[in-house]
């Protein structure tokens, strides 16, 4: 009479050999041991247990522990790990055991302080808790709704059309009620009811449709016992699923090892498997092949197999294929992968290639570690971290095209023995660009501090590979940030929010823009009498004028730089210009500007305007030029202080400081403008302190261009009047050359007669409207303020 032997369909093959009755004269434990070693393991289990519960002994308390750790049943095998210790004969190899069941079971204070009690010690026995960070993205975990059981449920996929597909023994449960894991290792099956591996039935493939609804897929494929590790091709429609079959025992095979293997087949529309084709490297008498999975993209079927040749226990290997469904000789994917253990569930999207492996450092039994993947290499193995692991087992990881990741775990707190979890995002990623004037990333030194404001909490930052600013956001939150840099306006946006927010990444830009430290804004003087101090009545306007916008903006400070004549000594003349400086401090002392916003300098007679030095025979008329003080006030003076964006001036754009000065010029209308006589192109005399004050701001702005614009009266013809109108301009320019200006700063135009203030062809015209119209205008700005050439001429009409 034949009898059938089945095979596990997830990791291992299965010892053909007869049962034989139980030999009556042997001892339940020699009984249990011989179940052990065909990998009966829970059948073993309940005669330790038994033969324990009659006559407890420490070897039986031990082979008890190591079978539940067989099974992984962690929890009770910390319990009788702990029985071991009780024991006098107790070796360091239990002790060993007792600490590594207590990582697995969250209890290794517990168990340490047992080992520490017989005067031992964890680093002694090499033992100590596994340091794995949280994963870097932060994951909410949750069962899968609808699709777990009591039982073991795991490795779930998605096909084309929202389909899903999972395996599970939930085909009915044994009276021996312990708990179980996947099938992984060899085991010799007893019944062609159940699984004597785990005392439950066989493994088979669900399918859970776009409803709901859930049904079994039955395999093809004659004498399947298990059949699990779903993965879908869409481009062909083919389900790709690992199998252990059933062999007839005979004389000539009762002692092989049958082996999972790999099959694919048609999806009909009804979910229906059509047909069956062999993976052709399958070796069901020779070794495993199992864990399929199907890369599309590089055309490869991914496995786990120990095929002679491997790292360790269960490689991963890939084979790839064409059209024709053509595979070519397995390639392993090497020691960077692979290691002494197991490594199966292979899984790759994008450039990340995902695995479980009990060989790499874990924080559990199975670990799902990640790695980055190029067509030519996998490198950087690295362990997910928690919540992805736990001290359980935790495998078959599977992230869709929303980034939603499930995985397979049999960890504390779920519904059966094996279940499926889903993890989603649980924080809202953020990526900011942080700019510089020339739109160049700044990749560091800034500082950036962001806030919950509706937690109240301070939220961790970081830099990604590009420099650019990353954090995870709290759902339902409003947040705050502020960046700082040394020399920069600190940046803040109060706006970002995750209220609402549907997308996965909150994105900004941002540019931080330099401190324009001592800008001028501008500049005005003063002028004083011969060998005095006092501020004349002429000078009152001027100061009147600085104290009012210092009062209206708290970012300006005024720069008092304070001068003499020729006449009297050197010496006589520092203290002259001192005390002409100081007056002015206390004029606007006197309107309420505060002294600490007023720099003082003075020079004496070192810094003349003009040809008036000692012995020199000069007017009255520029010695007065050279007895001032120059005024200039400045735009966030105090270069060692952060100074924020003024609220009057939110809308500017500080990589341009000119842009800042011009808007204040406008504010005050404080460009002169300089009238001439009748005829005459000659500068009067009143318009030299305009143009030393013109020349003072443009020495202090180089940046800034002055258009000179030169106009005449309307008597006299075309011609003639842009000529004049020509050498008025030219009067301008040349004094500010003689000024030290140079001359590409200086572009000037001339209209003749055709730009009146005045129209005096329409109305008759007073002297003083004639006077108004024999002028040239002066004007600030950047090279691009509407001009393209040095000087112009426009035609008279």
């Amino acid at each position: 009479m034949k009898k059938t032997l089945t095979i596990l369909g997830i990791t291992a093959g299965i010892f053909l050999g007869s049962l034989g009755a139980v030999n009556a004269q042997k001892s339940k434990v020699r009984y249990a041991d011989e179940q052990m070693e065909l990998m009966n393991y829970q059948h073993a289990l309940d005669m330790y247990k038994e033969a324990y519960g009659k006559k407890p002994n420490l070897e039986t308390a031990r082979k008890t522990a190591l079978a539940l750790d067989r099974v992984r049943d962690y929890s009770q095998a910390y319990t009788w790990w702990k029985t071991v210790a009780g024991y006098e004969e107790v070796t360091g190899e239990d002790y060993t055991q007792l600490l590594r069941a207590g990582i697995l079971t969250d209890n290794f204070d517990e168990a340490r302080s047992m080992v520490e009690a017989k005067g031992l010690t964890a680093d002694s026995l090499g033992v100590a808790p596994s340091t794995i960070p949280q994963s870097v993205r932060k994951l909410k975990l949750s069962a899968v709704e609808g699709m777990n059981s009591s039982e073991s449920d795991f490795s779930m996929i998605e096909d084309g059309e929202g389909n899903k597909y999972f395996v599970s023994d939930r085909g009915g449960s044994y009276p021996t009620q312990m708990p179980g894991i996947r099938i992984d290792g060899r085991n010799k099956i007893f019944s062609a009811d159940k699984n004597d591996f785990t005392d439950r039935g066989y493994f088979s493939v669900y399918r859970q449709d776009k409803a709901g609804d859930i049904s079994r897929v039955v395999s093809n494929v004659p004498n399947t016992m298990h059949l699990s590790d779903p993965s879908y091709a869409a481009s062909q429609n083919l389900l790709f699923y690992s199998v252990t079959r059933s062999i007839t025992k005979t004389k000539k095979n009762r002692d092989i090892l049958v082996q999972p293997e790999i099959y694919y087949s048609k999806v009909g529309s009804d979910g229906k498997l059509e047909g069956f084709t062999a993976f052709p490297y399958n070796d069901s008498l020779g070794y495993a092949v199992m864990h399929p999975y199907v890369d599309e993209q590089a055309k490869r079927l991914y496995f786990s197999s120990d095929m002679p040749g491997g790292q360790g226990g269960y490689d991963l290997y890939y084979s790839e294929y064409d059209e024709n469904m053509v595979f070519s000789t397995p390639v392993n994917l090497g020691p960077e992968v692979n290691t002494k253990g197991n490594e199966t569930h292979p899984f790759r999207k994008d450039n990340k290639f995902y695995f479980s492996s009990t060989g790499h450092e874990g924080l559990g039994g199975m670990d799902i570690f990640e790695a980055s993947y190029t067509p030519t290499a996998i490198s950087g193995t690295r362990n997910m971290g928690t919540p992805i692991n736990s001290l359980a087992d935790d495998f078959a990881y599977r992230e869709d095209k929303d980034r939603i990741v499930y995985l397979s775990s049999n960890r504390k707190g779920g519904m059966g023995l094996d279940d499926i979890y889903m993890a989603k995002e649980m924080y809202k990623q953020f990526l900011a660009r942080v700019l510089d004037c020339n739109g160049e990333v700044i990749t560091s030194s800034y500082l950036a501090t962001f806030r919950d404001k509706t937690q109240g909490i301070m939220v961790p930052t970081a830099r990604n590979g590009k420099g650019e600013l990353t954090s995870q956001l709290e759902p339902e939150s409003d947040f705050g940030i502020t960046i700082t840099k040394p020399g920069y306006f600190p940046l803040t946006d109060e706006s970002i929010t995750t209220k609402g927010f549907a997308g996965d990444t909150v994105k900004r830009e941002y540019r931080l823009m330099p401190i324009p430290y001592q800008l001028p804004v501008h500049v005005d003087i003063v002028y004083y009498d011969l060998d005095k101090f006092v501020i004349r009545k002429d000078a009152i306007p001027a100061l009147d004028k600085l104290a009012e916008l210092m009062g209206k903006y708290s970012f300006l400070d005024l720069l008092v730089a304070s001068h003499t004549d020729s006449r009297a000594s050197d010496e006589y003349n520092i203290t002259l210009s001192n005390n002409r400086a100081k007056a002015v401090t206390e004029y606007l002392g006197g309107k309420g500007i505060n002294s600490d916003r007023v720099r003082l300098e003075w020079f004496g007679e070192s810094q003349l305007v003009n040809d008036c030095g000692n012995g020199k025979p000069c007017s009255e008329t520029n010695h007065q030029l050279n007895r001032r003080s120059e005024l200039v006030l400045e735009a966030f003076p105090d270069p060692t202080k952060t100074y924020d964006i003024p609220q009057e001036l939110k809308d500017m754009d500080f990589c341009e400081p000119e842009d800042i000065f011009v808007k204040i010029q406008e504010e005050i209308n404080d460009i002169p403008t300089i009238y001439f006589d009748f005829d005459k192109s000659m500068l009067r005399s009143v318009h030299r302190a305009d143009l030393e004050r013109t020349a003072i701001m443009l020495k202090r702005m180089p940046n800034l261009m002055l258009y000179i614009e030169g106009h005449t009266d309307q008597r006299g013809d075309g011609p003639y009047n842009q000529k004049l109108s020509e050498r008025r301009a030219q009067t301008v320019k040349d004094y500010l050359k003689n000024r030290g200006i140079e001359d590409n700063r200086l572009e000037s135009q001339w209209f003749g007669k055709t730009k009146p203030i005045h129209n005096c062809d329409e109305v008759t015209c007073t002297p003083a409207m004639h006077q108004l119209n024999r002028r040239t205008e002066l004007r600030v700005g950047k090279s691009a303020f509407g001009y393209t050439g040095r000087q112009k001429k426009v035609d008279t009409m």
